[in-house]
């Protein structure tokens, strides 16, 4: 079954709006934890979507690429991080970037485990079950494509924070200087497809091993994830 460009919307508005504000609150959540209460004092650590949006990037990205069928991606209001309220910034600061791929992998593995319960209470297959199970797909998605992005070594990615913050102090501020050159190599990376053919492998296995949960069949799956991203 195809879907309008509207029932996608309504799909993938869900999964795309948690995806981001758990990955941000978690941010603030665990540098709240290691001393450093700014994004609790700022408001941040909720997980209202209106506190963690970015009008480009949580609505008009993700938005544009969904109509033009392109690789779906976006991102949120960065949570703000003073780096000397840490204990131990260096270490510190590595920990809360990785704190926001780990929350994507865990909500990832939250909708493969509700579409497994949606598959086994299921007795036909109404308007209900099946919305519920495109949402399934769509947060396995989403929260895969979060995960592996941000993992990527690259300032100022959760992966490029947690290099600089395992590598010696030269090394580490020298290649904390590629920050501001992050996001245009992102976007060159994008629109070359190498991207994709980079975190392709790895984002395939997460949803592999989130199929083999949710307890659909491969078929099942992938029928209705081409249904969604096609």
């Amino acid at each position: 079954m195809d879907l309008t460009l509207l029932q996608k919307i309504a799909v993938w508005a869900v999964p795309v709006l948690f995806a981001i504000t758990v990955h941000e609150t978690m941010h603030g959540w665990m540098a709240w934890r290691l001393g450093d209460p700014t994004a609790r004092m700022l408001g941040r650590l909720s997980l209202n979507p209106v506190r963690h949006i970015d009008p480009v990037g949580t609505i008009l990205v993700p938005g544009l690429l969904l109509t033009l069928g392109g690789f779906l991606f976006g991102w949120a209001k960065p949570v703000p991080v003073t780096w000397e309220n840490l204990k131990k910034p260096k270490r510190d600061m590595a920990l809360v970037a990785i704190a926001g791929p780990l929350s994507n992998l865990f909500m990832a593995l939250v909708w493969a485990l509700l579409m497994r319960l949606v598959v086994t209470l299921a007795t036909t297959e109404s308007v209900v079950v099946i919305y519920l199970l495109y949402l399934g797909i769509a947060g396995i998605l989403i929260n895969s494509v979060l995960m592996v992005l941000n993992l990527l070594p690259l300032p100022p990615l959760d992966g490029g924070r947690v290099v600089a913050g395992l590598l010696p102090g030269r090394y580490s501020w020298q290649f904390s200087r590629l920050e501001p050159y992050g996001l245009p190599i992102l976007i060159v990376l994008m629109v070359t497809g190498v991207l994709s053919q980079v975190i392709g492998p790895p984002v395939m296995l997460v949803m592999g091993l989130m199929t083999a949960i949710s307890g659909l069949s491969a078929n099942s799956f992938y029928l209705l994830f081409s249904n969604l991203s096609g």
